[in-house]
C-alpha cells in the first residue's frame, strides 16, 4: 500500500484516469488472449462535445452472409469501456443524482445545474459457450463542483482546479453463469474477497451483501447472478452501509484495532485500485476453464433466456443505465454495450421447473442467494 503520508500531489481526477486507461488495456489484452483465432477487439476512441473523452473496446464476431459466423470464438460479444467526462448536470440529472445518493452532500435548486467530472470504467463479457459465465464490473469516481458565476469564469485562473463540493467512489464485480460450477462461483468471491480485507473487514461481507440485493429483479424474484461486491458513495464521510456494521464491530470487540473500512480518499483509491486489478484473476480463468465444454441446443437455449433476464436488469432497473441516458451527450451505444448480442423470451418455459435438472440448480441459487466462502 502506498506511504499514506506523502499523497501524490495530482488531482484525484487525472490519477483515475492514468489508473482507468491502464486497466483497460490489461483487461482487453488477457481477454485477447484467451482466443489468438479471433479478431482483436475493436478499439474505438471518442469524443464528446460537452466535454471529455473515452474509449471503448468491443468485440463482436462478424456474421457472414447466411448468418452463422466464421469461427467459434471463445467470447460471444463483450466491450471493456472507458470514458473522463465533464460538462454541466442538469436539473434533472441532479435529482435522479440525489434520490440515489441521499447521504451525499448535494445541494437542492440548482435552476442551472452543476459542473461534474466523472472517470471510470464498464465493461461486459458475454462468452458464448453457456457453461462459461457472463461477467460484468464497473469502477468510477465522480465529482460535484462550485458552478461559477459568469464573472469568476471571466477571472479564474484556467489552471486552477474546481472547489469539490462532492466526491465518491463506486464499483464492484459479479458473475452471471447459466450453469452453476460452484467452484466458479467460489474462486470469484474468494478473489474479491482477497483484494478487499486487507483495506478493511467490513468491506467483503457487506458489498457482497449489497451486491445481492441491487442486482435484484422483483418482477422475477431473481437475482441476476451468484453476486460479487457492489458498493456506492464511498468517500471519507460516515457510510450508511458501514456504519452500522462498524458500530456493530466496535461493541462486539472493545479496543480491537481491526481495520474496518477504508477512511480517506487515498486509502479508498487503492482499495479500487485492488478490487479493479481483481477483475483478470477472478474471471478470465474461468472462462479459459469453461469453453471448451461440450454443449447441447438446449443448453444453449437455456443461456439465452438468462440472458433475458439480464437484458431485463439493465434496461429496467439498472441505476448507471438510466443516469447515462440522462446525460446530455450520452454516448448511447457505449451505454448499451452492456447488452448480450442475442437473448431469448419464452412464453412459460419449462426450463429450469424441475428442481433437480442442472437448470434448476441454477434457478435455486438465484432465487435464494447464498455465501460462497
Amino acid at each position: 500500500m502506498a506511504d499514506k503520508s506523502s499523497p501524490s500531489p495530482e488531482p484525484m481526477r487525472k490519477r483515475v484516469e492514468t489508473y482507468i486507461r491502464k486497466l483497460q488495456h490489461e483487461i482487453v489484452t488477457s481477454l485477447e488472449k484467451l482466443d489468438p483465432n479471433a479478431p482483436p477487439f475493436k478499439r474505438d476512441a471518442w469524443i464528446r462535445p460537452q466535454g471529455g473523452s473515452g474509449q471503448s473496446c468491443v468485440f463482436a464476431m462478424p456474421a457472414q452472409e447466411d448468418g452463422t459466423v466464421a469461427h467459434e470464438s471463445v467470447l460471444e460479444k463483450a466491450g471493456v469501456n472507458i470514458s473522463i467526462v465533464h460538462g454541466t448536470l442538469p436539473p434533472p440529472a441532479l435529482k435522479q443524482m440525489r434520490a440515489d445518493h441521499k447521504t451525499l452532500p448535494l445541494p437542492e435548486d440548482v435552476s442551472d445545474g452543476l459542473p461534474f467530472f466523472a472517470a471510470g470504467i464498464s465493461l461486459v463479457i458475454h462468452p458464448r459457450n453457456p457453461h462459461a459465465p457472463t461477467s460484468h464490473a464497473n469502477y468510477r469516481y465522480f465529482e460535484i463542483t462550485e458552478a461559477f458565476s459568469n464573472t469568476q469564469a471571466a477571472e479564474k485562473d484556467t489552471q486552477k482546479e474546481p472547489k469539490v463540493i462532492a466526491w465518491w467512489f463506486g464499483g464492484g464485480a459479479d458473475l452471471t453463469p447459466s450453469y452453476l460450477y460452484e467452484e466458479d462461483a467460489v474462486h470469484f468471491h474468494k478473489t474479491l474477497k482477497d483484494a478487499s480485507d486487507p483495506f478493511g473487514s467490513l468491506l467483503y461481507p457487506t458489498f457482497k451483501k449489497w451486491c445481492d440485493e441491487y442486482f435484484y429483479i422483483p418482477h422475477r424474484g431473481e437475482t441476476r447472478g451468484v453476486g460479487g461486491i457492489f458498493f456506492d458513495d464511498l468517500n471519507e464521510l460516515e457510510h450508511a452501509k458501514l456504519k452500522g456494521s462498524a458500530e456493530a464491530g466496535e461493541s462486539a470487540g472493545a479496543g480491537s484495532k481491526e481495520k474496518l473500512r477504508p477512511q480517506t480518499q487515498e486509502e479508498i483509491f487503492e482499495f479500487i485500485q485492488s478490487a479493479g486489478n481483481a477483475f483478470v484473476p477472478s474471471y478470465v480463468p474461468i472462462v479459459a476453464k469453461r469453453c471448451s465444454t461440450p454443449y447441447t441446443p438446449q443448453q444453449r437455449r437455456w443461456q439465452l433466456v438468462r440472458r433475458g433476464r439480464y437484458v431485463e436488469f439493465n434496461l429496467v432497473y439498472d441505476r448507471g443505465t438510466k443516469f447515462g441516458l440522462m446525460t446530455p451527450g450520452a454516448r448511447i451505444e457505449s451505454i448499451l454495450m452492456s447488452l448480450p448480442e442475442v437473448a431469448r423470451w419464452e412464453y412459460m418455459s419449462d426450463l429450469g421447473e424441475d428442481k433437480e435438472s442442472e437448470e434448476g440448480k441454477l434457478l435455486e441459487v438465484v432465487k435464494n442467494p447464498r455465501d460462497w466462502l
